[in-house]
């Protein structure tokens, strides 16, 4: 691998895995590229650990939570250790921003807003576990106390995708460190660069050996580790159907597991929305990087009454998108990720004009762009709530716009996939907008714009997931509760 970042900016150990508070050799032999998505050239390649290599780094994660100090030191202690993560964090956060838009195609305006939500993450959970109620003291109806604590879940397997692969790591690494459990980290293997800077991080902080321990690998690594009876819980963010999998195989010895999954994510604008008020978060917020987020607004909701006037001003604001080059600083949606991706969106485009739906704009690839994994930013039109461009998660550039009568029929049509991780409701009476709201199966929504903040719980209903990142909630994650009763 390229040791060398953006700017001259270098890793430490970009050959090497990280276990037991050490670089080491993989074990492997074997190689992963990653392929840029602006060139279609080798971006990098890396080695890819092995299963002997995670075998030790669960084993020394293992050995760090049940001899260790880690899990049986002072919160408040745990939490220095973190706030001091998160001020290492802050010092590389520009190699974070280029090493997101050089790996997922991300613009560089954009992953330079976002990147410090990493160092939000280890300081939020550093400052909540000093004052988090680990132990609660109650009263039985005889009298007698009773203790109810909150205990670390032991090793962890944290799993993360290639889209947003920092501040998705963070989430599960920040709050897993701070309950005081150990952990285990792969990395997309699309996506390696920002594992090993918060490995890095993580080691000049100083935290004791085996707490953390990174092992980038492939598809096979992660289900090995999955696997691995020394792992007592895995946090996972990805596809819906990798998430069942991973339920499968965890059940098998009742190992916990919290999973972010996939969405599709709808957007209600209510009879009275102000549309050129809504334009902003939805130009923002329907496709963000280039479409692969999972909680994108990707069905827009319409009144029937008001639909030929949205879709003026809508259609207007996608054609008006700067598509290009995501390391200029004017560009607003660079290329997609990889191939395969490309060829995943350019399918559901066909499957959408084949049910019936109208390419209102966009659907090809942009003139001018021969190189890179670029598709215009597309919108579809006469799509109806049944269609597999609404049920199924593209993840792409495309959105799809959805008539509606009523607030009973758009309810209906809200709620009518299998998914519920994210939403918004637009309009002019607040409240009106709220107790829509409360009718949308979904784990979170905005009322007039979209907000996903680190210090609040974000995470699905039905099959977008199960448990919640960021937030007190983010922190239960991985605490069991055990009560002791005194006679």
């Amino acid at each position: 691998m390229t040791a060398m970042l953006r700017g001259g900016a270098g890793l430490k150990a970009p050959d090497q895995v990280f276990i037991d508070g050490q670089w080491a050799n993989p074990t492997s032999g074997r190689m992963i590229d990653v392929i840029s998505p602006m060139t279609e050239e080798k971006l990098l390649s890396y080695p890819e650990a092995g299963t002997a290599d995670i075998d030790r780094a669960v084993a020394a994660a293992r050995a760090a939570f049940d001899h260790g100090p880690w899990p049986r030191m002072a919160p408040a202690e745990r939490g220095a250790y973190l706030q001091r993560v998160a001020s290492l964090i802050e010092t590389r956060l520009d190699d974070i921003a280029w090493a997101w838009t050089h790996q997922v195609g991300a613009p560089i305006s954009l992953t330079r807003k976002l990147v410090g939500q990493n160092a939000t993450l280890f300081r939020y959970y550093g400052g909540l576990i000093a004052t988090y109620p680990f132990r609660d003291d109650r009263t039985r109806d005889d009298g007698g106390a009773v203790r109810i604590l909150r205990e670390p879940i032991g090793v962890c397997a944290a799993i993360s995708p290639w889209n947003a692969p920092m501040v998705l790591l963070s989430y599960k690494i920040a709050a897993g460190l701070a309950a005081g459990c150990t952990m285990v980290a792969k990395p997309s293997p699309e996506t390696p660069l920002e594992a090993y800077i918060m490995a890095e991080c993580i080691e000049a902080a100083g935290l004791p050996r085996g707490v953390f321990n990174l092992v980038p690998a492939g598809r096979d690594g992660g289900d090995h580790l999955i696997r691995h009876p020394g792992i007592d819980k895995v946090a996972f963010t990805g596809s819906t159907e990798v998430g069942k999998h991973i339920m499968r195989v965890c059940a098998d010895r009742l190992a916990r597991v919290s999973l972010e999954l996939g969405g599709k994510s709808a957007a209600v604008l209510m009879p009275d929305a102000d549309f050129a008020r809504a334009m902003p978060s939805l130009m923002t917020y329907c496709m963000p990087i280039t479409g692969q987020v999972c909680f994108s607004l990707t069905r827009l909701l319409v009144p029937n009454a008001r639909k030929a006037e949205f879709l003026d001003m809508f259609l207007s604001g996608v054609r008006s998108i700067k598509v290009g080059d995501p390391g200029d600083p004017g560009t607003q949606m660079g290329p997609l990720a990889m191939a395969r991706q490309r060829d995943r969106v350019e399918g559901y485009i066909a499957a959408g004009r084949a049910g019936g739906a109208t390419v209102a704009c966009g659907g090809g690839r942009p003139r001018g762009l021969d190189r890179g994994f670029f598709i215009e930013p597309t919108v579809l039109t006469d799509v109806t709530a049944d269609m597999k461009v609404a049920q199924e998660e593209i993840f792409g550039p495309v959105v799809s716009v959805i008539g509606y009568e009523d607030e009973n029929d758009a309810a209906a049509k809200a709620n009518a996939t299998v998914y519920g991780l994210n939403g918004a409701v637009y309009g002019q009476d607040v409240e009106r907008a709220y107790a829509f709201a409360r009718r949308m199966r979904t784990g979170g929504l905005t009322i007039n714009g979209l907000i996903v903040d680190p210090k609040h719980p974000f995470g699905g209903y039905r099959q977008s997931g199960m448990g919640r990142e960021g937030g007190p909630e983010g922190l239960d994650n991985y605490l069991e509760v055990k009560t002791i009763h005194i006679a």
